[in-house]
């Protein structure tokens, strides 16, 4: 009577391959609706993490799987290699983020100007649900921004402030900025004009003459028509995940140039993973493209 050879199956290759898959779709979903859609920054990654640690899981459980097919031919092989396979996406994009984590200083605010940061226009208050709550920047994050991004710094331009704040406006919008407030730039004083009024002679008299008032200081009257800082501010979104990130441009004019200085800072967590140095970084090589022979020292 012929021996029929039973092979044994291995129920961790199979059960690995499905929990590969269901943390597949979890993350690509997770992932669209955080880049595309309204899913918050905390949640999604409170659904990439726990898809991680299931993909770690059924790489492990994969593993076990070939073993039981070299050591006892088990079925099941094929399975285990496809969840690799879909398990690769997950574990890549991990190992990615923890390099970044590993590499870059544990800081969320990036500036040019640690002296003298460029300051918000308008405050991103934003639920940090259980990433916790983060201090503001202090005296211990600029150091560690210089050890690690020391040629990090502005640019000045040869130029007037209306001509660099143009380029500066027009580059933001080109790298994806959306533009959320803005002060100081060369249209705010027609802005300022009521509706229907120019800024030539107006063209009817008033009907009542004012009363004189005493002349004003003099001193008070030069130092308000000094100069002030320009300021544009928006929010950015990175490229592959779409982390949001808010980001505002100070330009300050002294006589023939105008000296460009950008912060950027993470809207969630207490670590921006280096995204903000290389927002900075993209964005000042991109202003002197734009300003191509006027970059100064």
């Amino acid at each position: 009577m012929p021996v029929r050879y039973e092979r044994p199956v291995s129920q961790s290759a199979y059960s690995s391959r499905r929990l590969a898959l269901y943390s597949l779709l979890f993350f690509v979903v997770a992932s669209v609706l955080h880049r595309f859609g309204s899913f918050e920054t905390p949640l999604f990654l409170a659904v990439a993490a726990v898809a991680a640690a299931v993909t770690v899981v059924a790489t492990l459980m994969a593993c076990v799987g070939l073993s039981m097919l070299w050591r006892y031919g088990a079925r099941g092989g094929a399975a285990s290699a496809q969840a690799i396979l879909v398990s690769l996406p997950i574990l890549g994009a991990t190992g990615w983020m923890a390099r970044d984590y590993l590499e870059t200083p544990p800081i969320y605010d990036v500036a040019t100007d640690l002296a003298r940061p460029p300051q918000w226009l308008e405050e991103s208050k934003v639920d940090q649900s259980w990433l916790g709550p983060r201090l503001p920047p202090g005296e211990a994050d600029r150091l560690l921004q210089q050890a690690a991004y020391p040629g990090l710094t502005g640019r000045r331009y040869e130029g007037g402030l209306d001509r660099v704040y143009a380029a500066a406006r027009q580059v933001a919008l080109d790298m994806g900025v959306r533009i959320t407030a803005e002060r100081g730039g060369p249209s705010d004083d027609l802005r300022a004009l009521p509706s229907g009024q120019t800024s030539g002679p107006a063209a009817d008299a008033p009907d009542v003459v004012p009363v004189p008032e005493p002349r004003p200081d003099i001193e008070a009257f030069l130092a308000a028509a000094q100069p002030q800082d320009a300021f544009i501010q928006g929010a950015h979104r990175t490229l592959v995940f779409g982390f949001r990130q808010d980001i505002v441009i100070r330009l300050h004019e002294e006589e023939e140039t105008t000296l460009v200085d950008v912060r950027v800072a993470a809207r969630y967590g207490r670590h921006d993973l280096g995204g903000g140095a290389a927002l900075i970084a993209a964005y000042l090589k991109a202003l002197d493209a734009a300003l191509l022979g006027l970059a100064g020292g």
